[in-house]
């Protein structure tokens, strides 16, 4: 192996149920429960980077010792499906949807999109939309009336924050592993991810 090699990121796809015993998957993209109205993907499984993943998992301990828990809506996305949400959005919603010509974090299995849950009655935490709301309600920016709903909001973003992810301005939802460029865009389908 040269050094240019032993200094690429470890690019292997972990499944987040492997490594996180009480995530709770929503996989919105293996329904017709999303934008698209379509299933997306083949099987309701989430994938990262194995830093992603550890790095989510340390973030889950710390909502954990809240009494809260992740709950994943996306995670790593194969590059194809990018391709289709781009071609099928309209132009003026496309400032939600990656632009398959720089790639998404989810193709790099950097991205996950997700929100909080009660783990005592598993009731979802409100928040200021539900996921992929094309709206302005959606951005960081947006002061919800319910200051409830922005201090979870606030909860999620700094101990993700914490734990090495950027929360995306425009979705209040999708948070990107810094330093994610190291990795590379991935289309592997799902059926041929082993970890």
């Amino acid at each position: 192996m040269t050094d240019e090699q032993s200094a690429l990121p470890d690019s292997n796809l972990v499944e987040l149920t492997s490594l996180i015993s009480d995530v709770h998957l929503d996989l919105r993209y293996a329904t017709v429960d999303n934008f698209m109205k379509r299933v997306m993907y083949p099987s309701a499984r989430a994938f990262l980077v194995r830093e992603a993943a550890d790095a989510l998992r340390t973030a889950n301990d710390e909502f954990r010792a809240a009494g809260l828990g992740i709950v994943v809506w996306d995670a790593y996305r194969p590059f194809s499906v990018t391709r289709q949400f781009w071609d099928q959005t309209r132009k003026d919603l496309r400032v939600f949807v990656a632009d398959p010509a720089k790639g998404s974090v989810h193709n790099r299995g950097c991205a996950v999109d997700i929100t909080l849950r009660e783990l005592s009655s598993g009731k979802y935490l409100t928040m200021p939309t539900d996921f992929d709301e094309f709206t302005h309600r959606a951005f960081m920016e947006f002061v919800p009336d319910d200051p409830q709903v922005s201090a979870h909001r606030e909860l999620l973003v700094r101990i993700m924050s914490n734990n090495g992810f950027d929360v995306n301005p425009r979705e209040w939802w999708h948070f990107n592993l810094r330093g994610n460029d190291r990795y590379p865009v991935l289309d592997v389908p799902f059926a041929e991810i082993t970890s």
